[in-house]
């Protein structure tokens, strides 16, 4: 059985390396680590402190300011660096507690026919209120700050993850692997645990690559309406919603955050659809 579970582990690794290192996994892991890289050095790529206001607002891209200073002086640069760090941090931790949650809950799900119905039924009305709804709910008894970005976007997600590896587990624990070993005698756990999961895992890998990408969406609605990370705390969000006013006249006030954001959500994407990919072949 361990041969049994050993094997499949590196099977399951195999794939997601062939996917990732196809050009698409490739495309995407680059601007990923493009992004992640650039917040995470903030402080050796520049020293402008992300808070300090200045008397030259909304001035251009200069040496001092490459890209440029917001309304209130403060430095851009180094504001989408540091806003950068904190959309990350906020994803790393919150998809890990989605991913968590929905699997426990779905191997609660399988265990029998109340749980299932309970679990379902609850995922339902997590799915049941709009994104800005309950991000607007939570805050209503929270108030802003990261936390309730981070509770948001795990109640966001766990359904997903859930539901996904409910779906996968009821598909191969009727397989004939799964079968030979309840015959051979071995318990509902350890068939589930040694046989089961490792084969049904997949989908949640490729879901954690989806998931960042939404999570990165929904800080920056969050933070963009004023119910995410607290000013003047830099973010992603916050920022492109401070430079909706100067788009026309200061157009780099609102490219900086974007082009982030974008590569961010791309680059997710394509590690997602590569995984996907590579688990399918």
């Amino acid at each position: 059985m361990t041969l049994t579970t050993t094997s499949s582990s590196l099977r399951a690794r195999n794939r997601y390396l062939a996917g990732l290192l196809t050009a698409r996994g490739t495309a995407g892991l680059a601007l990923v680590a493009a992004v992640a890289l650039a917040g995470l050095l903030a402080p050796l790529l520049t020293s402008a402190d992300p808070l300090a206001q200045s008397g030259d607002a909304l001035a251009g891209p200069s040496t001092g300011h490459p890209f440029g200073t917001d309304d209130l002086g403060r430095d851009l640069f180094s504001r989408v660096l540091h806003g950068i760090r904190a959309d990350l941090a906020i994803g790393l931790v919150a998809v890990p507690v989605a991913a968590a949650a929905g699997c426990a809950l779905a191997l609660l799900s399988v265990s029998s026919r109340a749980a299932d119905v309970a679990v379902q039924r609850a995922f339902d009305l997590v799915l049941a209120f709009p994104g800005l709804i309950l991000a607007l709910t939570i805050t209503a008894v929270w108030g802003p700050g990261r936390l309730p970005v981070v509770v948001v976007i795990a109640l966001a997600e766990a359904p997903a993850f859930g539901r996904l590896l409910r779906g996968a587990v009821l598909v191969q624990r009727e397989r004939e692997y799964a079968v030979a070993a309840r015959v051979g005698g071995a318990g509902r756990l350890r068939v589930l645990v040694r046989h089961v999961l490792p084969n049904a895992i997949d989908p949640v890998v490729v879901q954690i690559a989806t998931a960042l990408s939404i999570a990165v969406f929904i800080e920056g609605a969050m933070s963009f309406i004023g119910v995410g990370i607290r000013p003047p705390e830099p973010s992603l969000g916050s920022i492109l919603s401070q430079s909706t006013a100067y788009v026309g006249t200061h157009p780099a006030f609102a490219l900086a955050p974007l082009i982030a954001v974008t590569a961010l959500v791309v680059g997710f994407t394509l590690v997602a659809e590569a995984l996907n990919r590579g688990i399918r072949q």
